[in-house]
C-alpha cells in the first residue's frame, strides 16, 4: 500500500512542478507588457495556491480514509488473535484438568 501512496506522492509533484514550469515558461515567452504579465504571474499564483489546497485536502481526505481501514484490520485482526489465544488457553485448562483427572486428581511427587 505503501508503494501506491508514494507513486500518488510523486504524481501529484511532478504535476506541480510541471505546471509551474509550464506556467513560467509561457509568461516569459509571451509577448505582453510587463503590468499584463504581471497581472497574469498573480491570477495564476492565486489559482495554483487555490490547487494546492485542494490536492492538500484531498490527500489528508485520503490518508484519514487510509488510517480508519488500517485500524479497523488491526482491530479485526486483533480480535482474531485474541479468539485463537482464548481457544488455546481453554484447551490448555482442558488437558490440565483431563491430565489430572487420570493421575486420580492427587499432585506429583516431588523428589527430595
Amino acid at each position: 500500500m505503501s508503494d501506491r501512496d508514494s507513486d500518488l506522492g510523486s504524481f501529484l509533484s511532478g504535476v506541480i512542478i510541471g505546471g509551474l514550469l509550464g506556467a513560467a515558461a509561457a509568461l516569459l515567452l509571451a509577448p505582453q507588457s510587463g503590468e499584463e504579465t504581471r497581472e497574469i504571474i498573480k491570477e495564476k499564483s492565486i489559482e495554483l495556491r487555490d490547487k494546492a489546497q485542494e490536492t492538500a485536502e484531498e490527500a489528508r481526505t485520503r490518508a484519514t480514509e487510509l488510517a480508519h481501514q488500517v485500524e479497523s484490520r488491526s482491530k479485526e485482526i486483533y480480535d482474531q488473535q485474541r479468539e485463537r489465544i482464548t481457544k488455546a488457553v481453554e484447551s490448555g485448562k482442558s488437558a490440565a484438568e483431563q491430565k489430572k483427572s487420570e493421575m486420580g486428581g492427587e499432585p506429583p511427587i516431588e523428589a527430595m
